[in-house]
């Protein structure tokens, strides 16, 4: 099996999010795990403006550097991670945004959610994503990390400490992520 290119998206841009400290445990956690080249992407620093493309995403004509530089970073996915929060029980502006910016460049790939938040985890913006991914022929595995009451995890240097059960459901998503991308790998390169 050869390593595969693992997306980190970090879904929140709020000031005060928590989103990238999550996203550098779990980042450890699959670099760790082995098989995967990890690279991260924050919302926050993508600056992708409210959806500000001409053409149909499905045409890949994108006219901003912006939108071609996060075609890159997704294209070159071979598996995706998103970080992210909950709000009003679905997803962020943001974040959804950025799913909308592409389409051709989420095919086929194997996807997962770290969810964070108070008592629910994050857990219905996980299953908000469900129906976005299905339009886009992202692969969301059942395997998943939902974090509840994340700020109790988080000691006062700002660090993220997982419990046993995170730890365990992060190497369960990227078990999963690494058979179901390579399951999926003639699929994207068919493209």
């Amino acid at each position: 099996m050869s390593e595969l290119n693992l997306l980190v998206v970090v879904g929140s841009t709020r000031p005060g999010r928590v989103g990238p400290t999550v996203a550098e445990w779990f980042v450890d956690a699959a670099k760790a795990h082995g098989g995967f080249q990890v690279t991260v992407a924050d919302l926050a620093e993508e600056n992708l403006p409210l959806l500000d493309e001409p053409h149909h995403p499905r045409l890949r004509n994108y006219q901003n550097d912006h939108t071609k530089r996060w075609s890159e970073k997704v294209d070159a996915a071979d598996a995706i991670v998103f970080v992210i929060p909950e709000y009003n029980y679905g997803l962020g502006a943001a974040f959804k945004n950025a799913l909308d910016y592409l389409h051709a460049e989420w095919n086929y790939k194997p996807a997962s959610v770290v969810s964070y938040g108070g008592v629910s985890a994050g857990t219905r913006s996980a299953l908000a994503l469900q129906t976005t991914a299905y339009a886009l022929r992202m692969f969301m595995i059942p395997e998943s990390v939902n974090i509840p009451f994340v700020r109790n995890l988080i000691d006062d240097t700002g660090q993220f400490t997982p419990n046993e059960t995170t730890v365990a459901a992060a190497t369960a998503v990227l078990d999963e992520l690494a058979k179901v991308s390579e399951a999926l790998k003639p699929l994207r390169t068919a493209q």
